[in-house]
């Protein structure tokens, strides 16, 4: 990509308006836009990094037998009015259609997916199985805040297990556990997030969030010191003891909520009438399980656990670019054709490259907006490093740069060393 032609502006000042360091460096470098209170918009930086993200999460949720499909986001009202939640869920959006039909704008779609699994499983034999989706989700939130971390329309991916008995849901549910860490790991955000236990309502003595800790999260956690699992604040009055290890040493962190899961039980399947045969003949209710994590908010996160006083530092798997090539001087026409090659050259090996080919750019300037962008690795071209044969390679998350072969540079991308 050239970086003259691409679609976005970077600011230097602080955001005076900006609620989360997330907000306020993806809105300076590029990767947001903010329409109005909760509603971004994705420029394409920041697109870039949401479709890695969302690659990530799908590689992961068909790895752990989830089967992809794509729901309404516009829902009939008689479904909400089955569950009740018509009526008590404050989040929802309602909406009139023509001749003063009503509907809802789905903030989730326990009730879509439930029907509509009702169509699909008859007998024991049809289960367990698996089915999620990355769609936009409508939440008319009292007060959106922290930037993409809490918004009113948003991405997300929602994973929902059918069971024909508790145990397999339980086995399930604690395999989906480690499948959320491996994303977390591939995002960049492991290291800071824990399994937190929340309340699971009449139907689960607890729920899981995974919590990834930040001085903006709006959550209060309480992390063992012993065993680390953590504990939210509404259920921690009830536990002054940590329920996996027995410990009473926990620290307090603010956190921000990058997924959840949660055993449903049969809370959506019985309004929908939603039951199997078991192998007797017995028809008994199917047991469900949802996993969520957004992925707007997960972008944020990423940002609030790798940045550093310049910019953003983007974790490989899911940075816009995995190269920003950078010429100190294009009035030179051996540093020009140099770079151009360069470019040419990592492109035709499949590496994502941005090229900043501007000309009315100092080299400080251009510097200062790549560390801002934070791409992961940086090569430099100039007069110094082409008398050598050689380009300098910074790595954005190190301060020291070394000299590279430029016939040795694409070898070095593809092996990721």
């Amino acid at each position: 990509m050239l970086q003259s032609k691409l679609f976005y502006k970077t600011i230097k000042e602080k955001q005076q308006d900006a609620e989360s360091l997330s907000h306020d460096l993806l809105v300076r470098a590029g990767f947001i836009d903010q329409l109005m209170s909760g509603v971004y918009t994705f420029l394409p930086l920041g697109h870039r990094v949401l479709k890695n993200i969302e690659e990530i999460i799908r590689k992961n949720m068909i790895e752990a037998g989830g089967q992809e499909i794509l729901m309404p986001v516009l829902q009939p009202k008689e479904n909400w009015l089955k569950t009740g939640r018509w009526n008590n869920l404050d989040i929802l959006f309602k909406v009139k259609g023509s001749g003063e039909k009503e509907y809802a704008l789905g903030p989730t779609h326990e009730e879509i997916v439930s029907p509509l699994a009702k169509k699909n499983i008859f007998s024991y034999k049809d289960l367990p199985i698996s089915i999620f989706q990355i769609q936009t989700k409508f939440r008319d939130e009292l007060r959106a805040k922290s930037g993409i971390l809490r918004t009113r329309e948003f991405l997300m991916k929602d994973l929902y297990s059918f069971h024909s008995e508790q145990e397999d849901l339980d086995k399930y549910y604690e395999k989906m556990i480690k499948v959320y860490f491996d994303v977390f790991k591939d995002l960049g955000i492991k290291s800071k997030t824990y399994l937190t236990l929340a309340s699971g309502g009449s139907f689960s003595k607890y729920s899981h969030e995974f919590q990834m800790v930040t001085d903006v999260g709006e959550d209060i956690i309480y992390v063992c010191k012993k065993c680390k699992l953590a504990i939210n604040k509404e259920i921690k009055q009830e536990n002054p003891a940590c329920p996996k290890c027995g410990s009473d040493d926990f620290e307090e962190k603010k956190a921000v909520e990058v997924g959840n899961i949660f055993k449903l039980g049969t809370k959506y399947s019985l309004p929908f009438d939603l039951k199997f045969r078991d192998k007797y003949g017995e028809e008994k209710p199917v047991i469900m399980g949802c996993y969520g994590i957004g992925l707007g908010r997960a972008l944020g996160a990423v940002v609030e656990a790798n940045f550093d006083d310049k910019g953003i530092v983007w974790p490989e798997k899911i940075a816009p670019f995995a190269v920003h090539l950078l010429p100190v001087n294009l009035q030179d026409k051996k540093i020009k054709t140099a770079s151009e090659k360069i470019y040419q050259e990592l492109q035709k090996n499949k590496i994502e490259v941005l090229y900043d080919d501007r000309q009315d750019k100092s080299a400080g300037e251009k510097f200062a907006e790549s560390d801002l962008i934070g791409i992961p690795y940086r090569v430099i071209v100039s007069e110094k490093t082409l008398i050598k044969n050689s380009v300098e390679v910074k790595e954005r998350n190190k301060k020291s740069a070394r000299l590279i072969k430029i016939k040795s540079l694409t070898k070095l991308f593809k092996n990721g060393e």
